[in-house]
C-alpha cells in the first residue's frame, strides 16, 4: 500500500513518517512537504535511508504539482498534515492560513476524487470545538459537540473539516476526521509552549507565560496521536470523526514549572506577558468513541511523557539550537518582547 503523508516534515508529520515506517514496513511512504519556516528537511535524515520512503516538495495549494504527484504514485491513502498551525502567527497574517489549510484541503479532495483513493483523513484540531470554562471539569468536548472557533488558525481548521465532510456527502469520497488536543514530544518546532520553555530554561532566558498561566490544555504525547490516526485510517468508519484526547489536563503554569523542575530550573525565569487576544480558557477531549469502536489507548502520562520529551531535547541539541539562534529570534522578539509586564 502507498500513503502520500503531507506535512511530513512538521513535528505530528514526521512522527507519524517513523510510526508508519516502524509499524508497517510493507507500506510505501511520500512526503509530500513546502518545506515552511517549520519544516526542517533533517528531521527525516533516518528516513530518508528507507528505500520504502521518499520526499517530494511542494504545496499542496499548487494544483498542478498535487495532480502531478498523485499521477505519478497513485497512492491509495493521503493522510493530511499540512497546515499553518501556529494560533499567534493566524492573528498577524490570517491570510496565509486560508490559503495552506482551506485552499489547499479542497486541491487534496479534488485530486482525490479524479485519481481514486480508498481513504483520505484530515488531521484536525480540538481548537475547533472553542473552549470550555474552567469551573466545569465535568465538561468535555465530544464529537457532537458544536464548532465554535476562536481564532483564524481555528476557522481555517473548520473549513476545512466541513469540506473534507461535504465531499464525502456530496462525491462519496472515503474520508475521515481525527481532532485532537495539544500534542507534544520529538521534533516539536520550538515556538510552541514545551519546546519553547525547554529551550529557553536551557539558555536562562526569561519565560512567557500568557495572562496568569490559567489556561488549561489536554495533553496528548505525538506517539499516541500518531497510533490513533493509524487505527482511523486502518480501521476507522468513512464519514466518521474521531476525537483524540490524553487525559492529561494541565495549565499552562503547571507544565511551565513542571519543566522548570525537572530541568533544575529557578521559577524566578517566569514572566507574565499580555495575553493572547480571544485566547481559549481551556480544551478538554473526550476520546470514548475511538477508545471503544477501535480500542485505542494513549499509552503516555504526561508526568512520564514530559520527561522523555525533555530528555529528547537535551540529547538532540543539534537539531533545534540552529532553529532558536536564526529567523526564529526575529519573530520571537516581535511576538513576546513589546507584551511583558513590568
Amino acid at each position: 500500500m502507498k500513503i502520500i503523508v503531507t506535512g511530513g516534515v512538521g513535528f505530528i508529520g514526521a512522527n507519524f513518517v517513523y510510526y508508519e515506517l516502524r509499524e508497517h514496513p510493507e507500506d510505501a511512504i511520500v512526503c509530500y512537504d513546502a518545506l515552511t519556516y517549520a519544516g526542517n528537511l533533517a528531521t527525516l535524515d533516518a528516513a530518508k535511508e528507507n528505500p520504502k520512503f521518499a520526499f517530494v516538495r511542494g504545496d499542496i495549494a499548487d494544483r498542478a504539482a498535487v495532480y502531478a504527484l498523485f499521477e505519478r504514485e497513485q497512492p491509495d491513502i493521503v493522510v493530511n498534515f499540512a497546515a499553518e498551525s501556529h494560533v499567534d502567527r493566524s492573528i498577524e497574517n490570517p491570510e496565509i492560513f486560508l490559503q495552506t489549510n482551506i485552499i489547499g484541503t479542497s486541491v487534496l479532495l479534488d485530486a482525490c476524487r479524479k485519481y481514486g483513493i480508498k481513504r483520505y483523513h484530515q488531521v484536525s484540531t480540538d481548537e475547533v470545538y472553542g473552549d470550555l470554562p474552567l469551573d466545569r471539569p465535568d465538561l468535555l468536548f465530544t464529537e457532537e459537540t458544536p464548532l465554535h472557533t476562536s481564532s483564524p488558525y481555528s476557522s481555517s481548521k473548520a473549513a476545512a473539516d466541513l469540506f473534507v465532510l461535504a465531499y464525502h456527502r456530496t462525491y462519496g469520497l472515503p474520508v475521515t476526521i481525527s481532532r485532537c488536543s495539544n500534542n507534544y514530544g520529538p521534533y516539536h518546532f520550538p515556538e510552541k509552549l514545551i519546546p519553547l520553555i525547554i529551550s529557553r530554561a536551557l539558555a536562562n532566558e526569561e519565560l512567557p507565560v500568557y495572562g496568569k498561566g490559567e489556561n488549561v490544555r489536554d495533553w496528548l504525547h505525538v506517539k499516541d496521536h500518531c497510533s490513533a490516526i493509524d487505527l482511523i485510517v486502518r480501521k476507522g468508519k468513512v464519514g466518521e470523526v474521531y476525537n483524540v484526547g490524553g487525559h492529561n489536563e494541565r495549565t499552562n503554569l503547571e507544565v511551565v514549572k513542571t519543566i522548570l523542575k525537572v530541568l533544575d530550573k529557578p521559577e524566578s525565569l517566569i514572566r507574565f506577558v499580555s495575553d493572547r487576544p480571544g485566547h481559549d480558557m481551556r480544551y478538554a477531549i473526550d476520546p470514548t468513541k475511538i477508545e471503544n469502536e477501535l480500542g485505542w489507548k494513549p499509552e503516555y502520562n504526561f508526568d512520564t511523557g514530559i520527561v522523555q520529551t525533555i530528555e529528547w531535547y537535551l540529547n538532540n541539541r543539534e537539531w533545534w539550537e540552529h532553529i532558536v539562534s536564526g529567523e526564529y529570534t526575529k519573530y520571537f522578539e516581535e511576538m513576546y518582547a513589546n507584551r511583558l509586564d513590568s
